[in-house]
């Protein structure tokens, strides 16, 4: 018999889709009326009069005084901001700054103000709603919870808190769930990744856990030490553990790992947050893509990724964007982002409702010799060469090696294999063969012998781990690049190769 807080859920879940399917039936209007909001109530900010807000009218006249921008482009802004200034990208100051690391910045600040925060908690209370009413699964709630992330400890700057998303985002855990949340308040808030890690084994071996979340790389390394202690299988050792929540990568390349880790398959939702707005979710486990949240306080223009370095590339809103096409998302939010490039590349999977998966990064491709390699290609390609087979791989990175000792250059891929392959060579030319499908301009290169297949470059055991530590990035929100144009971070990982 279902508890009282299934039943409960059930219900709440129940009028949560009602709400849902209101809005993303109705995504144009929907998303005008966010568009009317944002400009109407920043119109008196210093980005506001900058930019002739009280003039806006439209979407056009939006696009024509407000060019896309990215951290660096609006630094100025957020300056002004972190000082303690009010009034500059959004009325008044904010609640909190989520502190993540810039390439080029050092430390960005991004925003979160008392409109914005809410969804962040909202979408992810969805994101779990939504499937117990698809599936009817609710006992869940009975157990424990966990999510792996950063530490909740704040600092505070000029009257302002600050800290990592996910430990600001700890300190609106609903009163209902924390007492089925782990871990404990004292673990959440260990610096170090390694000992924090084994610190949740201790406060995890022995509950009953039922959901687990986080990045997939640092999940991996948690159940690694779990059946390390137990001997047992991670769902042998939590046996009513059937869901698994994560975001910031593709689940896909760790999911033959994860079931041999768990011992059989449990259902994902994936997840689609960052500092600056929560933007998607799985709404349906029958469904390609996660939907794109349209009420949410931000505002949505999409760029085809292969025209967003030209002079003025056309700015798509919601209902002009097209199946399949690779795009550059661009958001302007409640938190004081205007036009603002996220860095992040989406496809649409679906146009009713509209959902989109996470196909790259617009900095984060291959295209050394015009072949537009992005990462979603390489993922898949990984994917489709891995299956009906017990290959497994832990994690993987690929690069140009635009001049080698001798013969054609080549894409090298970087993987750490649980399970390698008897012939890595036949390998390789899988994982080709999958490339050359997906990417015509690879299959012309390669067809035209100006790239040979690629190489396979073997890392050792934990090597990917000992190199986010080596850079300070060990755990967290942290996570490799699928690829990259240069071989920055190849070069450093070469120094432990196994060829």
């Amino acid at each position: 018999m279902a508890s009282i807080k299934a039943l409960a859920a059930k219900i709440f879940a129940s009028r949560v889709f009602r709400n849902t399917q209101k809005w993303s039936r109705n995504p144009e209007a929907t998303q005008q009326k966010v568009f009317t909001q944002l400009i109407q109530k920043a119109k008196n900010t210093d980005f506001g009069r900058d930019h002739h807000f009280d003039q806006i009218q439209s979407f056009e006249d939006f696009s024509k005084q407000v060019p896309i921008r990215d951290y660096e482009q609006l630094k100025d802004y957020v300056e002004k901001v972190v000082k303690g200034q009010s009034d500059i990208l959004w009325p008044g100051k904010p609640l909190y700054f989520a502190k993540t690391s810039g390439t080029t910045s050092g430390a960005k600040y991004i925003p979160l103000t008392k409109e914005s925060m809410p969804f962040h908690i909202q979408a992810a209370r969805d994101a779990i709603l939504h499937y117990i009413h698809e599936t009817g699964h609710a006992d869940f709630v009975n157990g424990k919870m966990i999510f792996l992330q950063g530490s909740p400890e704040l600092e505070e700057k000029n009257g302002i808190k600050l800290g990592r998303l996910s430990g600001i985002v700890a300190h609106y855990v609903p009163k209902y769930l924390q007492k089925n949340r782990l871990p404990s308040w004292e673990t959440n808030c260990i610096e170090d990744w390694e000992t924090k890690v084994d610190a949740i084994v201790k406060e995890t071996i022995q509950e009953n856990m039922t959901v687990i979340s986080g990045i997939p790389s640092w999940v991996q390394m948690y159940f690694e030490k779990l059946r390390q202690q137990s001997g047992k299988p991670v769902g042998e050792l939590f046996k009513d553990f059937n869901l698994f929540i994560y975001g910031g990568v593709n689940y896909e390349p760790y999911r033959a790992k994860f079931e041999n880790l768990i011992g059989r398959k449990v259902d994902s939702i994936e997840l689609f947050p960052a500092s600056e707005g929560f933007f998607a979710y799985q709404d349906s486990q029958q469904e390609k893509g996660m939907l794109l949240l349209l009420n949410s306080g931000i505002f949505y223009e999409f760029v085809k990724a292969d025209e967003f370095f030209t002079e003025n590339p056309k700015r798509h809103t919601i209902g002009e964007v097209a199946l399949g096409v690779n795009y550059v998302m661009i958001i302007s939010t409640n938190a004081g982002l205007w036009a603002y490039n996220i860095g992040d590349t989406v496809q649409f999977t679906s146009l009713k409702p509209y959902r989109v998966i996470v196909s790259g990064r617009i900095k984060h491709f291959i295209s050394a010799f015009g072949e537009h390699v992005i990462g979603k290609e390489v993922e898949s390609a990984l994917q489709e060469a891995m299956e009906h087979t017990e290959i497994r791989v832990n994690e993987f990175t690929v690069a140009p090696q635009i001049n080698p000792k001798k013969g054609l250059p080549y894409h090298e891929w970087f993987i750490e294999f649980e399970n390698r392959p008897d012939d890595i060579e036949d390998f390789a030319l899988k994982i080709d063969a999958a490339m050359r499908k997906q990417n015509t301009y690879y299959d012309d290169l390669i067809s035209g012998s100006v790239l040979r297949t690629l190489v396979i470059s073997q890392v050792p055991k934990n090597g990917f781990q000992e190199y986010m530590k080596s850079i300070g990035k060990l755990g967290g929100q942290n996570k490799i690049p699928r690829l990259s144009n240069d071989r920055k971070i190849v070069e450093e990982l070469a120094n432990g190769i196994i060829r």
